[in-house]
């Protein structure tokens, strides 16, 4: 019994078809799967991680977004590929099943679980953010102790209490800090136990997850109603807000240097992801093999050219340092008189946001299911509701596991979190279209990637930026700092090796490369968490799906005949 065994892609469709999957309504189309990317990918990032990363990095952080979407594009490619040689949900998980082996589509699957339920958690605290805001212009107070989370609140308020005792004046303080310090103080008590919870955050998830358990079909209406009003309102914020641009505010256009770009590396990637969730939707598609690349391609292209244009007028409206806030859009509109555009953006980005947590509740219950139907977790995730046709027990854990850590985490925890896992995913993705194409085993896919030749390239650019790196002294200090690197360059090494005897596309390499590179800028406590949350799940994998795995029960039947 191998941990490596494989799933073709024969076996893939056929379990697909047998299973209770099959009775999943196929309604989607280009455009619903289209607007179901861009639900995903204009979130919670373009409403409020934006500002985070701009206040870090300054105007240069469009460049950012680029080189972000970049990294996305060639990733999309191979998940476009995949999409087409192997049209079932699961995503990443499936396809590292046919590539690599069962051991290493659970190890994805799994950091995809950790992936879409902390996603949601971070949209459903941005949502809760806006939410209480837009009351506040209505003239309602929304109690703040029942708007955070614990953590944020406790840690206010002793920075307020030190403030006191040092002498200094509280107005030093932010304004947030000040207003969490006063709701931890204001909380109700049980005994000494401040009773402190983001019931808003927990709410709409509740909601969302309702609706993604009733169908499809309401899904898929509900999230073009919400695309169609988030771009009319992007469209204003730029419309607008251009002729308030200050080419005064774009200088220095990289006021913390490189570094001080890449900061914001883990919240303008989490920007972008999403597309892949258009994957889990495959067995829900008319035309899968021909409409889920279009649709991750046309996603991406629309998301990548608002976000550089967003970031260009939210950096030249107001100073980037104003930015570090929760809100920037609708705060920079507030800095130039136009509170009445402010109100609108609040307003609006309720409803937005409400349809980013729509397609990633809709996403991670497809994936429970994907790894139920090959015997890796329980038969009850796989189970399909007679009437609403969706995966019900699967879907009911997902809400769970997004709603009760959204009332009590924070933001930022959960930002820097998703990252590792959605990198991990893309970089198996892209190598597992190199060995598929080594294998031959894609000639008959509908959609390729673009072939170039990289059999010289990789390592001729190799030997350069090595060089270089070596004769300005800039590799050893980065090694030094950033020990991931190592990694890096022995990756890079590998690819060359390997892409010289078999001839690898070019294009996926660099997928690997750039998705690697990024997850080396991340911190090293998202590695210690996602350590955690791959332990359990190999402990999960070791003790139920190795053994009650589909595939360990034909391998049975191959010995005893």
């Amino acid at each position: 019994m191998s941990l490596f065994r494989k799933k073709t892609v024969t076996q893939i469709l056929s379990d697909a078809a047998e299973g209770e999957s099959s009775k999943l309504v196929k309604t989607l189309g280009v455009r619903d799967l289209t607007s179901f990317g861009i639900a995903a990918i204009i979130g919670a990032g373009i409403f409020s991680t934006i500002g985070l990363a701009s206040y870090n990095g300054g105007p240069a952080v469009s460049l950012l977004f680029v080189f972000t979407a970049i990294a996305c594009v060639f990733t999309a490619l191979s998940y476009a590929q995949f999409a087409s040689t192997v049209p079932v949900s699961g995503s990443a998980y499936t396809y590292a099943y046919v590539a690599f082996g069962e051991i290493f589509a659970w190890v994805i699957g799994w950091a995809l679980i950790l992936e879409y339920a902390v996603s949601n958690m971070v949209v459903a605290i941005s949502w809760s953010e806006y939410f209480t805001s837009m009351l506040s212009g209505f003239g309602i107070t929304f109690p703040k102790y029942f708007a955070t989370d614990y953590g944020s609140a406790s840690r206010a308020f002793a920075l307020v209490e030190q403030t006191k005792q040092s002498g200094a004046a509280l107005d030093t303080l932010p304004e947030n800090t000040r207003l969490l310090a006063d709701a931890y103080a204001n909380a109700p008590l049980i005994g000494d136990l401040h009773i402190i919870a983001n019931l808003p955050a927990g709410a709409i998830t509740v909601l969302i997850t309702a609706l993604v358990y009733i169908g499809i079909k309401e899904s898929r209406t509900a999230s073009n109603i919400l695309v169609v009003l988030k771009l009319a309102v992007i469209a204003l914020v730029i419309g607008v807000g251009a002729f308030y641009v200050k080419p005064a505010n774009w200088s220095p256009f990289a006021p913390n240097g490189v570094s001080g770009v890449l900061s914001g590396v883990a919240s303008v990637f989490f920007a972008f992801i999403g597309f892949d969730s258009i994957s889990t939707t495959a067995e829900e598609c008319k035309n899968p093999q021909r409409d889920l690349p279009r649709a991750m391609l046309y996603c991406l292209a629309i998301c990548t050219v608002l976000y550089v244009m967003i970031t260009l007028v939210l950096t030249g409206m107001v100073n980037y340092k104003e930015l570090g806030v929760s809100d920037p859009l609708a705060y920079v509109f507030q800095k130039v008189n136009l509170d009445f555009v402010a109100g609108v953006i609040s307003v609006s980005a309720v409803v937005a946001i409400t349809s980013a947590l729509l397609v990633y509740q809709l996403g991670q219950p497809r994936i429970w299911m994907t790894m139920s139907r090959d015997g890796l977790l329980w038969k009850r995730f796989s189970t399909i509701h007679p009437k609403y046709k969706t995966p019900s027990f699967a879907t009911i854990v997902t809400g769970f596991l997004v709603a009760i850590p959204s009332l009590f985490m924070d933001l930022k925890f959960f930002v820097d979190l998703t990252s590792v896992g959605t990198f991990f995913a893309f970089i198996l993705v892209c190598a597992g279209i190199l060995f598929l194409d080594a294998k031959g085993l894609t000639a008959q896919s509908k959609f390729k990637v673009p072939y170039i030749n990289g059999k010289y390239i990789i390592g001729v650019v190799l030997l350069a930026v090595m060089g270089y790196a070596l004769t300005t002294g800039h590799l050893i200090q980065t090694l030094e700092s950033k020990p991931l690197l190592a990694v890096f360059w022995g990756v890079w090494i590998i690819l060359a090796v390997q892409g010289f005897r078999y001839n690898f596309s070019l294009l996926p390499v660099i997928g690997v490369l750039t998705n690697l590179y990024l997850m080396t800028e991340l911190g090293a406590s998202n590695w210690q968490i996602f350590g955690i949350w791959l332990v359990i799940g190999l402990v999960i994998y070791f003790s139920y799906g190795f053994r009650k795995s589909k595939l360990a029960g034909r391998e049975n039947v191959v010995n005893v005949d």
